[in-house]
């Protein structure tokens, strides 16, 4: 986990044979900054997989894929709203720029890691999470939606590490800064999920399988840290225990450690 957060999401999802980033929200140069940091080369990334084209999960994507000449996985709505971004800031894609497509709810093979699409409720043009499948681990990543619909809730099962959204605490949204516009469309169905909302997952059918759980996208301005971790491990309850739904927090600010399974 590179950075989570309204500012910019980016993460290594690796085995011993490939290596993928999932989102490019960080300037090329924080990229490859925090690659580094944690003890990892971009320049052996061998592709980038991208969820929706908006800029906290796009800011990056241009420059790091020109300067590492790997193919970009996304929807072909999503690569439409990102081309339609470019050209109102008068950029183009590089020459040569291997624009993978897939659809919503398929998947796909890079290297050894099987990856899973599906659709969530953002606003968004065609927005997807993904869980990857490598060497027997399953690890899901979810975030950017506004409630959890039974489909998503069916594809995280038995994931053996999860990261999934926690922005925001109601009670801070609501008396926040932010104009009365904005709040609701983060509450809505196409907005994003807040602690509540996945303390009540974690409390009905989610299957206890993981062993760790990330909670990421978290709002500077409408969480708080230990309000998340608190409104997790409280729902989480009898299924939390040594060996199992261990409880971590995604930074905007520094990666998160390698999670190693």
């Amino acid at each position: 986990m590179l950075a989570s957060g309204s500012k910019g999401n980016c993460t290594v999802v690796a085995t011993e044979r490939t290596r993928l980033l999932v989102d490019c929200g960080l300037s090329c140069r924080e990229t490859f900054r925090r690659m580094k940091l944690m003890g990892e080369d971009p320049h052996a990334l061998n592709a980038i997989v991208v969820s929706h084209e908006h800029s906290d999960h796009v800011q990056g994507l241009l420059v790091t894929a020109k300067k590492l000449r790997i193919p970009v996985y996304m929807t072909e709505a999503t690569r439409a709203a990102w081309r339609r971004q470019l050209r109102a800031q008068r950029l183009e894609p590089p020459p040569g720029m291997a624009e993978e497509t897939f659809d919503a709810g398929r998947g796909f093979q890079v290297g050894d890691i099987a990856v899973s699409s599906f659709t969530i409720p953002h606003d968004a043009a065609d927005p997807v999470a993904f869980t990857f499948r490598a060497e027997g681990v399953k690890l899901g990543v979810v975030t950017d939606l506004g409630y959890m619909p039974a489909s998503v809730r069916q594809h995280v099962r038995g994931c053996d590490v999860l990261m999934i959204e926690s922005n925001h605490d109601l009670e801070m949204l609501r008396t926040g800064p932010y104009p009365w516009s904005v709040k609701q469309r983060v509450m809505s169905r196409v907005g994003h999920l807040s602690n509540d909302s996945l303390a009540e997952f974690f409390t009905g059918e989610y299957d206890g399988s993981a062993a760790i759980l990330i909670l990421a996208h978290l709002s500077e301005q409408n969480n708080h840290p230990e309000l998340a971790r608190r409104s997790a491990e409280l729902a989480l309850g009898p299924k939390q225990s040594l060996i199992a739904n261990r409880v971590l927090l995604a930074s905007q600010s520094e990666p998160l450690p390698p999670i190693l399974v």
